[in-house]
């Protein structure tokens, strides 16, 4: 079986496909019951399995695959189709399959696996390792399987398998060519069909137009039958030979149902019995490609164009029925096929009802209900006179499921099927699918598949929600606790939706709402720390203990945090909750949280993304004070702060961009945030986007309304920030401000003072000063050279542009008609040269000139 994702540091293991069935028999109970005692020797497999997964990172070379493939050769060469042949294959078949590399084995190996799968005389198992190999090695160029190779129908399954896996065209119509003509000419003793069935799904999937239609028609007919006339009785038993063994004690009984009544109607995939004939498997197998192929064939051809004259007949449920009892036998193969799928459902969505004997007929009777549930919706968009039969099941189906927690995961087809159909059949989708967003995610956020199968509805129905995408809007608190439990698996989902479920109404909420993802995580955490169904609790990290948090879930004050924090619905307001980040801190170790807090970069870019694609002049302005205000309150969690900072750095001058009078609208606000970066503040990436940001835009070209008195105030606060992050020296608790900071805060006080001009002599008097200080020694041995240099380069470059004011304020202050273009950053251009020049010239014949 191919991985899906395999690891790159996957290479090799001695030991570990040996070693797997150990595994199966350590797990498996002594003796033929379904309880009892490991068996002996349980901790020592495990060991050696443990053992195999660390070897699995060994590098295996070309030198040492050449010896092992002539290991293999060997074996199979000598037909010594032993324990030792099944072994080295599948070690062999680990090394091809768990690396993302190719590899490449010797020719005379790949022709001895290509024999050994072909020949009659050879286990089943070596031919599945076989078979298996030379998949892994797809495509390749020194295959010469053919179908016409396979002595039998389980070989030619095989063979095809590795056929279609070379990604071929024409190799996938000639082997759907092979299979179909094994179908048709197939006789009641003949090979079995039960390996074939999958090819031909395969085949269908690959190249929909590689069968006939006459063909199709054919398979859609058999497909019918087998779906609908398999045969009620359990497969006969092999005879003993014994003494006792007699004709009547092996006569098969019928099958029973998962409730261990005797079945009454036809056979299903969820009839139960002791042995199966192969008409039986035939159904089964049916029913697992019926959906894919219903899909291939697209809607009713032969039936299609009379389908509107035959609407008044079936306009209600006792015609339809009669008249598809008089006339079934005479229907074209694909309605034939669709009405007895139609038929096979309606059994199951009855036999699902049933109380299952044994756990796993009770899961495959939810697997069930969701692929019954999905095919009647193929079936009722095939062929809309489908519906009125299809829909009182659907609708008494959903009455059930909507009190039943452990079938929560049919109530998405459900939703599905009210989706497609909700308005041809008068149904209020709007109540099924507030119903899906308001309780589903808020009990059942702690289940991955539930989780992922949710979002991928929300991405695949975006076009059906219509009316409904309000609700999906409002919403989004709830499937953000999907995000906050399964962050890993559900990042690119969510970076998919986020486009869609944030508007204008919501943007300043969902911003909150991300930057206290992992907050969120650790209260979801804790609420199910504090569940009173022990045995319903899933894993958590065992190594966090939090006995005061759960404490403080219980806190009438602390309550009313909670409670926005787990909120199922967008509120409209928003609260500060450092308060519950201390409560919630000794959970900010745990690895659901850290994992939650390293997936919050990637979806504020994506919301950034989607924000700006709309945001207006006053939304923009809200989220750039709402980027100011949360840099110093999120959650304490290790590498957090740092991360999203990084972000929040890179949107500030993008909202700004976007609006620029944004600055000297939060002109207020922007003082208070720079005057309160003292510290280890000082030295943080908000910093150095805002003061970027209020030297680029804090300017009469961008808002009349910048007065001379405002500039004057930001000169004064970003001069005592550069003095106090000159002036202090580093230490632990004040770590050294990187040369960034003090550059930009030396270039947005050149540009203030390029505006008012009454603050040239201050700024050039320090520029002076920082020129001098970054040639003092003293200051060497805590900055760096190289870091000296960038402020010494920085402030001549400056003051020489101070010399000339109407230069200045050309270069620093371009108008809008000229900053457009951004000439001065184009390498295309003069103006670049231009300035090089210029400033040579002043460094050159500096005493020549005034000043």
């Amino acid at each position: 079986m191919r991985h899906a994702a395999r690891p790159g540091s996957w290479r090799r293991c001695g030991h570990c496909f040996a070693s797997r069935p150990c595994l199966e028999r350590a797990a498996r109970p002594q003796g033929g019951g379904g309880g009892g005692m490991l068996a002996t020797g349980t901790e020592s497999l495990l060991r050696q399995a443990s053992v195999c997964l660390i070897l699995v990172s060994r590098e295996v070379g070309a030198e040492e695959l050449g010896r092992f493939c002539a290991r293999v050769s060997a074996l199979l060469q000598a037909e010594d189709w032993g324990p030792d042949a099944l072994d080295a294959l599948r070690r062999l078949f680990l090394i091809v399959a768990a690396t993302k590399y190719s590899r490449r084995l010797e020719p005379t190996c790949v022709a001895l696996l290509q024999t050994t799968l072909c020949s009659p005389r050879c286990p089943e198992r070596l031919q599945l390792l076989c078979a298996a190999v030379l998949r892994e090695m797809a495509p390749s160029d020194s295959l010469s399987l053919s179908c016409d190779h396979a002595p039998s129908s389980r070989q030619l399954g095989l063979v095809a398998s590795v056929l279609l896996a070379q990604g071929d065209p024409q190799q996938v119509r000639t082997v759907g060519q092979c299979v179909i003509k094994v179908l048709e000419s197939r006789q009641p003793e003949g090979p079995s069909l039960t390996y074939l069935l999958p090819v031909v799904s395969k085949v269908t999937s690959l190249a929909p137009d590689a069968l006939p239609e006459e063909q199709t028609k054919a398979l859609s007919k058999r497909l019918g039958d087998w779906l609908r006339y398999a045969s009620v009785q359990q497969g006969a038993a092999h005879a003993s030979g014994g003494f006792f063994s007699t004709p009547r004690a092996r006569q098969p009984g019928p099958v029973t149902e998962v409730d261990g009544t005797v079945a009454t109607d036809f056979f299903t995939v969820l009839s139960t019995g002791q042995r199966f004939t192969e008409d039986q498997r035939l159904n089964v197998q049916a029913f697992s490609m019926l959906r894919a192929w219903l899909l291939q064939g697209g809607p009713a051809r032969p039936g299609a164009a009379d389908a509107d004259d035959r609407s008044e007949l079936e306009g209600s449920t006792v015609s339809v029925l009669s008249a598809a009892s008089a006339a079934s036998h005479l229907l074209p193969p694909a309605e034939w096929l669709r009405e007895k799928a139609l038929e096979y459902c309606q059994r199951l969505l009855e036999q699902s009802g049933r109380r299952a004997l044994r756990k796993a007929d009770s899961d495959l009777q939810k697997a069930c209900l969701v692929e019954a549930v999905l095919v009647l919706d193929v079936l009722c968009r095939q062929d809309p006179s489908f519906l009125y039969r299809a829909l009182p099941c659907v609708r008494a189906l959903r009455t059930r499921l909507c009190g039943d927690t452990a079938c929560v995961r049919a109530l998405l087809p459900i939703a599905q099927f009210f989706l497609h159909h909700g308005e041809a059949a008068a149904v209020d989708a709007d109540a099924v699918c507030q119903h899906l967003f308001t309780r589903i995610p808020s009990e059942h956020f702690h289940s991955p598949m539930l989780a992922f199968e949710f979002v991928q509805f929300c991405r695949d129905h975006l076009v059906l929600f219509g009316s409904n995408l309000d609700l999906l809007r409002t919403s989004f608190p709830n499937l953000f606790k999907f995000l906050a439990w399964s962050s890993p698996a559900l990042t690119s989902g969510f970076v998919a939706l986020l486009p869609v479920l944030v508007d204008a109404g919501t943007a300043v909420e969902m911003l909150h709402l991300l930057l206290d993802l992992p907050s969120l995580t650790a209260a979801l955490d804790l609420q199910l720390r504090a569940s009173q169904a022990a045995s319903e609790r899933p894993l958590w990290d065992v190594s966090v203990r939090a006995p005061g948090c759960l404490e403080a879930l219980r806190d009438p004050q602390a309550q009313g945090l909670f409670q926005h924090l787990l909120r199922a619905k967008a509120s409209g307001t928003v609260e500060r909750l450092t308060p519950l980040h201390q409560l919630l801190q000794p959970l900010a170790s745990c690895a659901r949280v850290l994992q939650c807090a390293q997936a919050v970069p990637t979806l504020l870019r994506a919301f950034f993304a989607a924000v700006t694609q709309f945001a207006s002049g006053a939304l923009a302005s809200q989220l750039a004070l709402l980027l100011l205000e949360r840099s110093d309150s999120l959650f304490q969690v290790e590498g957090y702060e740092a991360d999203v900072h990084r972000v929040l750095s890179s949107q500030f001058p993008a909202l700004c961009k976007l609006h620029p009078p944004l600055v000297v609208e939060r002109a207020k606000e922007l003082l208070e945030f720079v005057g309160s970066l003292g510290g280890p503040r000082s030295t943080g990436h908000m910093l150095t986007s805002v003061v970027w940001a209020i030297g680029e835009y804090l300017s009469v070209s961008w808002d009349r309304r910048c007065s001379a008195e405002q500039i004057s105030r930001f000169f004064e606060a970003l001069e005592a920030l550069l003095f106090e992050v000159t002036q202090s020296r580093p230490s632990a608790a004040l770590p050294k401000c990187p040369p960034q900071v003090i550059t930009v805060l030396m270039t947005t006080l050149t540009k203030l003072a390029s505006r008012s001009q009454d603050l040239i002599p201050r700024v050039s008097l320090l520029l002076s000063k920082m020129r001098t200080l970054a040639q003092s020694p003293a200051v060497g041995p805590v900055h760096g050279e190289d870091d000296l240099g960038a402020v010494r380069t920085r402030a001549t470059e400056l003051l020489n542009l101070l010399k000339m004011p109407s230069v200045a304020q050309f270069v620093l202050t371009p108008s809008v008609e000229v900053s457009q273009p951004r000439y001065h950053r184009d390498c295309n251009t003069a103006l670049p040269l231009a300035l090089d020049m210029v400033s040579r010239l002043l460094e050159r014949e500096a005493g020549l000139l005034p000043g």
